[in-house]
């Protein structure tokens, strides 16, 4: 059942009640490898439910447009210094209500409609906000776009330099939604400084492989960092901005009052948690084993004849373009959830497919290291996963119910928070 227990809810709204409770038997129950998505511990869900849900704090500490902050203030104020210490930056602004807010921010903050941006291309791999067409950052303003090389699946910054300078862009943002590699934040901080832009560098998907040293961090190379607290970091749906002193009051007034009105304090507090824990030992120990689980789920799927999107993986994520299976993205994410194995498919570097009906599917190892997988189960999952994506193909749901089954076999053996398995 839920933990902590529904009582108040099934009492109120027995419907919602049960769809919640499904879920949380749901997420005990798959292999969850969506990169994007985490457990987290039950502090953090404690303070996301918790009574500051129930205020309003318009403003920063010291600064509210609203009375009754005499608590409000010190938790954000220690979010805030958590996140300066973590991540070893000069401010950091705890607000956006989430990641794409936090990036608009930015724009918001340094441009004006119809200057250049530049940023990955989302095929390739970026992320919506970072100037692609249908996304207003690509709608309000120029933007050009870098991508991966056809043969490496790497991103040449020879070329991203070349494309800099002859664009000469504003704003100059690294990182994205399904780069299996590391970034090369100093590459990138040398690039904007020729090119006169200012370098942000989107961490959302690698902000817990940072916190735990198993990522390089782009401190002291980027102006502005913009991140979320959930995804490798286990914290609630929230994000980031954080900055060096120069470009500090500039994205306060572009969070609020630019974009947002009142925080979400209790997700403020949640965050705060979830700084203190990362800051932990075990928390670097975590990231670690995220990093170890990919490498060796990647090197048992190539084994098994998977065509991985620039070899392999040195973070958390996996990108693997399906066409040698003949099998589409999207069937194949979908027989691997109904194999209790939940990915997602998604768009591979020059891909010939629609966006909605892509040659790949993303997936990721952070969730399945918070449950307690090794990389000595990753042999087992890559089986799995290569026998669901055969039974597809092949129309075998009977294969996929079997695979189903072993998978809640293994998962009873690993504990979830948030949810405890009834006797």
């Amino acid at each position: 059942m839920h933990q902590p227990p529904l009582s108040h809810l099934e009492g109120t709204d027995p419907e919602i009640a049960a769809l919640v409770e499904s879920e949380a038997r749901r997420q005990f129950e798959k292999l969850r490898m969506i990169p994007s998505e985490n457990y987290v511990s039950m502090a953090v869900l404690e303070a996301s439910g918790s009574v500051l849900t129930n205020k309003y704090s318009e403003g920063y500490a010291g600064r509210r447009y609203y009375e009754g902050q005499q608590f409000i203030d010190p938790i954000e104020l220690v979010a805030i210094q958590r996140a300066k210490d973590l991540f070893g930056v000069d401010h950091a602004n705890v607000q956006p209500y989430s990641g794409s807010p936090a990036n608009l921010a930015v724009y918001l903050a340094f441009a004006s409609p119809g200057d250049t941006v530049m940023g990955m291309a989302l095929p390739m791999g970026g992320h919506l906000t970072h100037g692609w067409a249908v996304s207003v950052t690509g709608k309000w303003f120029r933007s050009v776009q870098y991508g991966v090389r056809a043969d490496t699946g790497r991103i040449d910054l020879d070329e991203v330099r070349d494309l800099a300078l002859k664009e000469r862009p504003k704003i100059i943002f690294c990182g994205g939604t399904a780069i299996p590699r590391v970034i090369d934040f100093a590459g990138f901080a040398q690039i904007a400084s020729e090119a006169g832009a200012l370098l942000v560098a989107d961490i959302a998907h690698i902000a817990g492989l940072i916190a735990g040293g198993a990522h390089p961090s782009p401190a002291g190379h980027a102006n502005v960092i913009t991140t979320t607290t959930h995804k490798t970091l286990r914290g609630p749906r929230g994000a980031m901005i954080m900055t060096d002193a120069e470009h500090a009051s500039a994205i306060d007034k572009a969070v609020f009052p630019g974009l947002q009105g009142g925080p979400h304090d209790h997700t403020t507090a949640a965050i705060a948690v979830t700084l203190k824990e990362a800051a932990t030992p075990e928390f670097g120990e975590y990231a670690h084993r995220v990093v170890a689980n990919s490498r060796a789920l990647a090197a048992a799927l190539t084994e098994r004849g998977y065509s991985l999107i620039s070899g392999g993986s040195d973070n958390h994520l996996i990108l693997i373009d399906l066409t040698p299976q003949e099998i589409a993205g999207k069937p194949a994410a979908r027989a691997l959830d109904r194999a209790g194995i939940e990915v997602n498919y998604n768009t591979v570097p020059f891909d010939t497919r629609r966006p909605f009906d892509p040659s790949g599917i993303r997936i990721g190892t952070p969730a399945i290291t918070t449950r307690g997988l090794t990389p000595g189960h990753m042999p087992q999952v890559a089986a799995w996963m290569d026998e669901a994506i055969s039974a597809a193909i092949k129309d075998d749901e009977a294969t996929i119910g079997r695979i189903a089954g072993a998978v809640r076999d293994l998962l009873t053996g690993f504990p979830m928070p948030g949810y405890a398995p009834t006797p």
